[in-house]
């Protein structure tokens, strides 16, 4: 049994597809077919039931994913034992990261250019999947080492969450609207105004959500924008009210913002790793730079 195998089967595994498990590898789809093949003839049972649309896991290909997983990690810590005693590290990270407006409380360019300086030999690939929780699933899956998410409460299954900063989410109302009078107001009197929100999955949409619910107040989501900016543009122009963090406007002009009285949310930044495998030194090293540049 080879690594190049175990690692042709978990790419396999996590992208769910042979076509992209070899755009992931880098090779041609025939080797990845191939590659599986013989793992599944060295180890007489079949590891995926394949059909025209889906590629699933049978039983034993779900009871080897974790130990293939471990096995290659463990050869990736032998490989970082002997770069560092080469002198230095070597290898890759792929980090996922926020749109750029949801990413105000970091300094990414300063933590990768700190980050370069100390370790050289070491590329880091920067991703956008979606929202907080689809880059925390890349994170569990393994199609992220690391990731800046906007998520609180409890951490999804086989990811931890380390915060990184804190930032009250408030309400957002066009200059002259009937609320922007209020030094704080209560989520129920937000019942019958059209709101405009980010997507399902993303953290000011969690954050607000789960102080609604709390609160038992029902939203009336007239809109819904992929973009801080575009939210904004709703908000100023009377469309609809919005929750925002104040740091994601970066023009607060013809908006006032009013702080919530009861269950007030928050936008918390977090970095979000794995906690079903053990990072490599390079993705330790980069963990570190980030919360010393950032943790408060």
């Amino acid at each position: 049994m080879e690594l190049r195998q175990l690692a042709t089967f978990v790419a396999v595994a996590e992208e769910g597809s042979f076509t992209r498990a070899a755009d992931r590898l880098h090779v041609v789809q025939s080797a990845v077919s191939a590659g599986v093949r013989n793992l599944e003839k060295e180890l007489g049972a079949r590891l995926f039931d394949r059909s025209t649309h889906t590629v699933k896991l049978t039983d034993a290909g779900d009871a080897l994913l974790p130990e293939a997983r471990a096995t290659l990690a463990a050869a990736q810590a032998a490989r970082d034992a002997v770069d560092e005693a080469r002198g230095g590290l070597r290898g890759t990270v792929l980090l996922g990261t926020m749109q750029a407006q949801g990413m105000r409380a970091i300094d990414l360019v300063g933590i990768l250019a700190a980050f370069r300086v100390e370790h050289p030999g070491v590329a880091v690939q920067i991703r956008h999947v979606g929202g907080s929780i689809a880059m925390a699933r890349e994170v569990q899956e393994g199609r992220l080492d690391l990731a800046f998410v906007a998520l609180s409460g409890n951490s999804p299954p086989g990811v931890e969450l380390i915060t990184l900063a804190r930032e009250p989410i408030m309400l957002a109302v066009p200059d002259g609207h009937h609320l922007a009078t209020s030094t704080r107001i209560e989520l129920a009197a937000l019942r019958d105004e059209p709101q405009v929100d980010l997507p399902e999955g993303w953290g000011v949409r969690m954050a607000a959500d789960r102080s609604f619910a709390a609160a038992g107040v029902a939203r009336t989501i007239t809109y819904e924008v992929n973009d801080t900016a575009t939210l904004v543009g709703f908000v100023r122009n009377g469309l609809a009210i919005g929750m925002l963090p104040r740091s994601l406007v970066e023009t607060p002009d013809g908006i006032t913002f009013v702080p919530i009285r009861d269950h007030p949310p928050e936008f918390r930044t977090a970095i979000a790793i794995p906690a079903n495998r053990r990072l490599s030194a390079a993705t330790r090293a980069l963990l570190e730079t980030v919360k010393r540049n950032t943790c408060r």
